[in-house]
């Protein structure tokens, strides 16, 4: 099966980039420099990620809110205008279908999905939205991430005004008559932003921002690491149809008018976990020695299987290895000493606080 290309895919060949194949895309991997240089480059200044692989929707009509609050634990009525929520498509367990971003302007909704959950999920909405209700699914669009405490000042620069533009708010802005629609959030844990653009004026934007000076190109790997260090779920890892958001440690994902009334998908068991706490949880991981311990890998408490690593590798912020991974309860307290069941020679690892790297959000 061939591999779709985003906008810039000629843009990350001629930038050197390694490109492998994602959630059926041709990706950029890393670039000439590697992930470490990446990495640092945006936690010190600032990286712009291809993230065109995402899916973008809209979603308006009547109905849409309440459409939406069928379907995650999020008070959709109460995203105020030019506002944006993390939020949760769940099942009748309380398992996580997918993890999205739900901004809203006026009565529009945007959401951002993931990749390798896009057909699913725009199944999933289709099937449960009212007839009333329009879902668009923008073909057309480019989609980057400008992350670091520099991000900011590139975009000033390139003249946006981005005055009063916090943390989780969404906003239209105009470069050069192209019309861009940017969130400001981060999945590296960084001050950042999201830029829905034309797919032709693509292109023309990276440049802008390499031009800065400011700006150093990243992949996918770095994007890994980033979102690692700073304690964040990737689905597929640390969220999956039969892991709850109590378990994940995203519990600011169910809002509390949702709580109270209990009516959003595996409220029941979600509810129980609340209150009585899950039988399992994410931690973050400390390995002893330079070995990376990996996803999968098995953890011990003396002879006992109590968890596992769902994400691990290298953190270039700590200049260290870390992980994260599920344990039960019992083993979730930080300072627990458990055993990485890793071939050869066992490694030793010790649960921490999270997020490893502190998040700098613009709040």
């Amino acid at each position: 099966m061939r591999t779709k290309q985003t906008p810039l895919h000629d843009f990350h060949v001629a930038h050197h980039a390694r490109m492998v194949p994602f959630a059926g895309w041709d990706m950029p991997l890393h670039y000439a420099d590697g992930i470490k240089t990446e990495h640092l480059a945006t936690r010190q200044s600032a990286g712009l990620f291809d993230v065109s692989h995402m899916a973008q929707l809209e979603i308006s009509g009547d109905r849409a809110a309440a459409d939406l609050a069928g379907l995650t634990p999020t008070d959709i009525a109460g995203i105020g205008d030019a506002r944006l929520r993390y939020s949760l498509l769940l099942n009748d367990q309380g398992g996580v279908l997918d993890d999205l971003m739900i901004g809203r302007i006026g009565k529009v909704f945007y959401l951002v999905v993931n990749a390798g959950r896009a057909d699913h999920d725009i199944g999933h909405l289709q099937k449960h939205l009212a007839a009333s209700s329009k879902l668009t699914v923008h073909t057309d669009r480019a989609l980057l991430a400008l992350q670091g405490p520099q991000s900011a000042s590139v975009l000033t620069r390139l003249g946006l005004d981005l005055t009063e533009f916090r943390f989780m708010q969404i906003r239209h802005f105009d470069f050069h008559a192209t019309p861009l629609l940017i969130t400001r959030s981060g999945y590296t844990g960084e001050d950042g932003f999201e830029i829905a653009l034309p797919a032709n004026a693509a292109v023309q934007f990276c440049e802008a921002c390499l031009a800065t000076g400011e700006v150093t190109l990243a992949g996918l790997g770095a994007r890994d690491t980033l979102r690692m260090e700073a304690g964040l779920p990737l689905w597929g890892h640390e969220l999956d149809e039969n892991i709850t958001p109590i378990e994940a440690g995203v519990n600011f994902a169910i809002s509390k008018a949702r709580r109270e009334a209990a009516d959003f998908p595996g409220a029941r068991r979600i509810l129980d976990q609340i209150k009585n706490g899950p039988q399992r949880r994410l931690v973050g991981l400390s390995a002893d020695g330079a070995r990376p311990v990996r996803d999968g890998t098995i953890l011990m408490h003396d002879d006992r299987q109590i968890g596992h690593i769902s994400s691990g590798g290298f953190a270039p912020s700590l200049d260290r290895p870390a992980a994260l991974g599920f344990v039960e309860t019992e083993f979730a307290a930080i300072g627990t000493s458990l055993t990485a069941a890793t071939r050869g020679t066992p490694t030793a690892v010790t649960v921490s606080q999270l997020p490893f790297v502190p998040h700098r959000y613009f709040r």
